[in-house]
């Protein structure tokens, strides 16, 4: 699965989780729950406190289940979707519809936890991540979450393309207030186009396309569909760092090459493979008596300016 997440600054390129990494992941935090359990048991063990034998139980009780069920629920909450274990490889808990975690969906996962991991020793995780086609606990299915990598090739060695009919336009653009994490989000953004579906393409690259707008002027000719907009901003930005920095390499280690653009239309696509083949220019076509087709209509456009997909 390949998805966008986007959100106050923070990008996603959602990959599920592999059970090995998620493994060694639950080991850290279980790890951290024990050394502190037995720290608080320690601290109440020797408090003069709790004298009462009964007291000692109730209170041991409650502190292994704020331990073990509070502490997921407390961290992945404060982090959105973070625990120590995950933080350490990598991963995130993101909602199905590829939002941010809850605090409902974190208390859910946290009890569940209790019982998968801590009562049944993890067996019910273990069968249900088999059967799951996402690789998901029992915790995951009742809160509506999945545990994703935020790690791994970000698809920059893939040159920006850009669309001709915005080359002219493209020039002109002030870019020097453009946030290097807003430029993140959207080529992130156009790495994984081609695998959203349509409608989320367009909700997404209309937000992302938005905020780079918000800090990049002039703004884009009516019409313009955000992807396209968006190639186009990031295609120059990187044409100018390579004439400014001709000889500079790319921070993933690997010097630009360039890549022919291809042309299937006015905006052209986002990204393309190297070597993608060029589209030959149509053929006149020969003159006729028939009378000319009607205009075509103009396209629609969203309230922030970019076209809809059609």
């Amino acid at each position: 699965m390949s998805e966008v997440v986007t959100g106050d600054a923070v990008v996603v390129e959602v990959r599920v989780a592999q059970p090995p990494i998620r493994a060694v992941a639950l080991a850290i935090d279980m790890i951290v729950q024990v050394i502190l359990m037995v720290g608080v048991f320690l601290a109440v063990g020797f408090s003069s406190v709790v004298s009462d034998p009964a007291l000692a139980g109730a209170v041991s009780i409650l502190i292994s289940v704020l331990v073990m069920a509070g502490y997921p629920v407390i961290f992945e909450t404060a982090t959105r979707g973070r625990s120590l274990g995950k933080l350490a490889l990598g991963l995130r808990v993101v909602s199905d519809d590829g939002g941010p975690e809850r605090f409902r969906q974190a208390l859910f996962r946290g009890l569940a936890g209790v019982l998968e991991f801590w009562t049944f020793f993890g067996a019910p995780a273990l069968i249900a991540s088999l059967i799951s086609q996402r690789g998901k606990r029992l915790g995951d299915v009742f809160a509506g979450t999945i545990v994703i990598s935020e790690r791994g090739p970000s698809g920059s060695s893939q040159p920006v393309l850009m669309p001709p009919a915005l080359e002219g336009w493209a020039r002109t653009l002030e870019l020097s207030q453009l946030p290097g994490e807003v430029a993140g989000a959207a080529r992130q953004y156009l790495v994984r186009w081609h695998d959203l579906s349509p409608a989320v393409q367009h909700e997404m690259g209309v937000r992302i396309a938005t905020q780079v707008a918000a800090y990049v002027t002039p703004p884009p000719p009516p019409g313009v569909p955000a992807h396209a907009y968006l190639s186009a901003v990031l295609a120059e930005r990187r044409r100018r760092d390579q004439a400014r920095y001709p000889q500079a390499p790319q921070s993933h280690g690997v010097r630009p090459q360039a890549v022919p653009y291809p042309q299937p239309g006015p905006y052209g696509q986002p990204y393309a493979q190297p070597h993608a083949p060029q589209v030959s220019p149509p053929q006149a076509a020969p003159p006729s008596s028939s009378p000319p087709p009607p205009p075509a209509p103009q396209p629609r456009t969203t309230p922030g300016g970019f076209a809809p997909p059609q």
